[in-house]
């Protein structure tokens, strides 16, 4: 932090290259994100893209014995470092970093086609605090993975000509979208920008020619994720699991899009006030992209009909570089609040900090660095030789990756999953619903070890059918035989 806040005082941003970038980039967001490498999970999300990927790499395509409603990419993306590295949760969190800082870098390198060196370097900078801080983002999420592969696109439709590039371009397109679906917004949104773009500058065969070029390369690259499921003679597990199986979830209107619609409002009124006080020209081409692409990434969100936190990642890059022209039109601070300044710059990472204490703490207190119930757990059902067969997590289900486990059923590799009536239509599970599927878990699978979590109902507090089976269940049927800060294990009667 303090290499970044002492650059505060620069001002020969001029010869700044994009090497030096990176360096301090990376240097930014390892110093953010390392002392969250010794943490079990971050985000739930996160430990299920693990299992998924162990299982690829143990040679079972996803969908096929493992299931989770995510596209491929993101589990090959976790499958890669973990057959170049093994099971390393440092190694896993550094591939985030990489994430992260290749986003950063690109959004810079955006910046400098539209603005000064010094608002696209502080752009990136802020890229990174963004996608670091403030909630679940130190962990590795879809979004990280998908945005790199966007923002990478959007870098070649803003510098590069040749439609070979292009082509590059869709393929870029296609790796992000088959990591994280909601991305189409964006891409379509792209799509209806560049019509638009060739109609008013009538040059509608050039367009047509990019466009082309572009979609053929983006429906190879989803083609191509089919071939493996086509080759094994299951290509329909494929299709129903990418493509039908999210329609069917956001169908289920469990969300309003009018919740999302006050922040959707703030950040198309800031867009708007910064191009009507001409803070930022709407005849930039460029930055007409970029607003096209923050309002396809917008109505993603509305679809869904939530906001959370680590969606907004997919946002940060696109809107950075417009609200720094911006922030760069307003009257220069006095020099005389330049400490405070760089104090509020290095404070800005308390989250970090608070978990470097943490981490040292569990050194000292119990001889490693790794922390969590997650880790916890784990270590003490093997110490104690405890029966893993058939364990069944239902909270800290990263457990099953540090047990060399899987989950029970294909249903329980989220553990959100069983209550999912809509998705198990296309899960090519026996069970056709949520309270067959955990009947059949406790009463036929019967596992000898069942984690949960202290002080939280099991499932959702709103299903209460599913909340008072299990709980019912467990009292007759288990014991509570360690609490480990908030890690129930529970051991069947015999």
């Amino acid at each position: 932090m303090l290499i970044t806040a002492s650059l505060f005082h620069a001002s020969n941003y001029k010869n700044l290259n994009w090497k030096t970038v990176f360096l301090i980039l990376f240097l930014v967001a390892l110093v953010i994100r390392f002392p969250f490498f010794f943490r079990d999970y971050i985000d739930r999300d996160e430990s299920t893209f693990i299992i998924m990927a162990q299982s690829w790499v143990d040679g079972f395509l996803p969908y096929t014995k493992l299931w989770d409603l995510k596209p491929p990419i993101t589990f090959l993306f976790f499958a890669v470092v973990i057959s170049v590295f093994g099971k390393s949760f440092i190694a896993i969190r550094l591939a985030g970093v990489v994430l992260v800082v290749i986003t950063a870098l690109f959004t810079y390198k955006i910046g400098t086609k539209i603005t000064s060196k010094k608002v696209s370097f502080w752009s990136a900078v802020f890229c990174v605090f963004l996608q670091s801080l403030f909630g679940s983002l130190q962990g590795v999420m879809s979004e990280h993975i998908c945005t790199m592969f966007f923002v990478l696109g959007v870098y070649i439709l803003l510098s590069k000509q040749h439609l070979a590039w292009y082509f590059f371009t869709g393929i870029l397109f296609g790796l992000s979208v088959m990591s994280k679906l909601n991305m189409a917004y964006a891409l379509l949104a792209i799509g209806v920008y560049f019509i638009w773009k060739a109609f008013h500058e009538k040059q509608l065969w050039h367009g047509f020619q990019r466009l082309f070029v572009m979609g053929v390369a983006f429906v190879l690259l989803v083609v191509s994720t089919a071939i493996p499921y086509y080759l094994q003679g299951d290509i329909t597990i494929w299709w129903q699991s990418i493509f039908e199986a999210p329609l069917a979830y956001s169908g289920s209107k469990q969300h309003s899009f009018l919740k999302t619609l006050p922040f959707v409002f703030i950040i198309l009124g800031l867009l708007y006030t910064g191009f009507a006080l001409k803070l930022i020209d709407s005849r930039s081409k460029q930055l007409q992209l970029l607003t096209v692409i923050t309002i396809g990434i917008l109505l993603s969100f509305m679809q869904a009909g939530k906001v959370n936190g680590h969606y907004l990642i997919q946002l940060y890059p696109f809107i950075i570089v417009p609200v720094g022209m911006a922030v760069s039109r307003f009257p220069i601070i006095n020099k005389k609040y330049n400490g405070i300044v760089v104090v509020l710059l290095v404070l800005l990472p308390m989250e970090a900090y608070l978990e470097y204490v943490n981490v040292v703490s569990n050194k000292m207190e119990k001889g490693t660095f790794f922390n969590g119930e997650g880790i916890d757990v784990p270590r003490y059902i093997v110490e104690n030789e405890i029966e893993t067969k058939n364990i069944f997590f239902t909270e800290y289900h990263i457990g099953y990756w540090v047990l060399n486990e899987t989950p029970p059923t294909k249903a329980s590799t989220h553990p959100s999953s069983i209550t999912r009536d809509e998705l198990f239509p296309f899960m090519k599970n026996p069970r056709k619903t949520g309270m067959e599927e955990l009947r059949y878990i406790l009463e036929v699978v019967q596992p000898k070890t069942i984690v949960a979590r202290k002080g939280k109902k099991i499932f959702d507090k709103k299903l209460e059918d599913f909340n008072s089976y299990i709980d019912v269940y467990l009292e007759n049927n288990y014991a509570l035989v360690k609490t480990i800060e908030g890690g129930l294990i529970y051991q069947r009667l015999e």
